[in-house]
């Protein structure tokens, strides 16, 4: 084993383990390598998952890549793998896996003396196989066929031509600093594709790839953003019976607050708290199910908004750029998701505001509660004392004659003995001297039982 390997093997164990990945990263999705003419046809497959998972995500777009490479019989990527590319002879492919969709490029060489019309009917969507396209139905939610040609800058027939290509009226085309023209209406056409083209005025080698590139990511990114639009669009309504019904609560709570109103009961509060809280739980519900669709479609408007200006377009006169487009159709819908999102943020601090000064009545009644039923225990206890020392003051007569009577006895007893003693008169000297004693006595171990818990609670 030679010294350089030794040492090379050596510092491989410095790296740490996510160096090559991270570094691969960047590599990971490579531009095509376009030269025109060539017809482009790409397709944007999402699958909705009812629990989103990444790894089951992109295990069923793999499946769906792996019925294309049998049917050629070319050998399918790893599980793990999330671009590849593959010249299958008559055409190119180029497939990448995303985290929500993973698009198909496929890329055929055109006939350089072909017309703009007759060279959208020969795409190379006519090498696929029937059975595949039939398997992706209810999945695509991009479909677009793009056709980079050579031009000649100010050719005022090769842009008739163009304009020829697209049904709509609202046919957008600008000056790429790159040197080339692009021209779409992001319409679909009747045969259910988007069309684009892209005229190869001077671009230079690896533009051409990096340009079409660029032009498919924004179709992409468009229509996944425009994925959160219908959902706040079906929002709306909820928020609104929402803040209607919150509107009603917090009225029923200002008119609780009245001094001439009529104050609330206990089971009340206990209701509205419930309704409150029921009204948390739906706007709760709703938040989650449009978190993660609003964030994407942020994401992607961004990513749109980075891609238009990577293009430093130059308007053709009389024309609308992608930007304008852009500026005037997808800013509303991605600014109505924001508007949306945050009407879900704010309503939520509504409701917890009521529901923190609500919960805070109820806290209130509540210690007004207790408080009452602490005053009727200390009148019952003031009541038990009270009948207590009574039972005391009896308890020291009915001891104090059990013990006269004891001493009476003892008194006929000594007489009986033939001793000079009067029964009737010892008793009769006792009686103040026993019920004295008694009742000091009780009284003492009254004081003592009282005094007990104090000692007990400071010690």
């Amino acid at each position: 084993m030679s010294l350089a390997y030794r040492a090379n093997a050596d510092f491989a164990k410095l790296n740490h383990p996510m160096r090559v990945p991270l570094s691969a990263e960047i590599h990971s999705r490579p531009f095509l390598q376009l030269q025109a003419p060539e017809s482009l046809t790409h397709f944007a497959l999402y699958v909705q998952q009812d629990q989103p998972s990444q790894k089951l995500h992109r295990s069923t777009q793999h499946q769906v890549l792996e019925q294309l490479c049998m049917h050629y019989g070319v050998a399918v990527p790893t599980p793990q793998a999330r671009y590849f590319f593959h010249d299958f002879g008559r055409f190119r492919l180029k497939w990448e896996c995303h985290t929500e969709f993973a698009t198909y490029t496929f890329v055929e060489r055109s006939d350089a003396g072909a017309a703009c019309g007759e060279a959208f009917e020969r795409m190379p969507l006519q090498h696929v196989p029937q059975e595949w396209l039939a398997s992706l139905h209810g999945k695509i939610i991009v479909a677009a066929h793009v056709l980079l040609c050579k031009g000649e800058p100010d050719d005022a027939g090769a842009v008739d031509a163009i304009r020829e290509l697209f049904q709509g009226k609202s046919l957008v085309g600008s000056s790429v600093g790159s040197g080339a023209e692009v021209w779409t209406d992001f319409l679909i056409q009747p045969d259910g594709f988007s069309r684009f083209v892209v005229r190869d005025l001077s671009l230079r080698e690896f533009q051409a790839g990096r340009l079409v590139g660029r032009m498919l990511e924004i179709e992409t990114y468009r229509m996944m953003a425009l994925l959160g639009l219908p959902q706040a669009e079906a929002t709306q309504p909820m928020l609104n019976g929402i803040e209607n019904e919150l509107a009603d609560l917090t009225a029923m709570l200002v008119q609780a607050d009245q001094p001439d109103g009529i104050s609330t009961e206990a089971r009340e509060e206990q209701a509205l708290l419930h309704r409150i809280t029921s009204l948390a739980a739906r706007l709760e519900k709703l938040s989650v199910n449009n978190s993660y669709r609003f964030a994407a479609s942020q994401a992607y408007f961004s990513l749109v908004q980075s891609r238009i200006q990577e293009l430093r377009e130059v308007r053709i006169a009389g024309m609308p750029t992608l930007a304008e487009f852009m500026g005037r159709r997808l800013a509303p819908a991605m600014h109505t998701c924001t508007s949306v999102a945050q009407r879900q943020e704010g309503l939520a601090k509504r409701i917890a505001r009521s529901n923190d000064l609500l919960r805070t009545r109820v806290g209130i009644e509540q210690e007004r509660q207790n408080r009452k039923i602490l005053q009727s225990l200390d009148a019952r206890a003031a009541q038990q004392l009270r009948l207590q020392q009574a039972v005391e003051g009896l308890s020291a007569v009915a001891i104090s004659y059990y013990a006269l009577g004891l001493i009476g006895y003892a008194g006929k007893a000594m007489k009986a003995s033939n001793l000079p003693v009067n029964p009737d008169i010892l008793t009769g000297i006792a009686v103040p001297l026993v019920i004295g004693g008694v009742w000091l006595g009780l009284r003492r171990l009254h004081h003592q039982l009282a005094d007990k818990p104090v000692r007990i609670a400071a010690g």
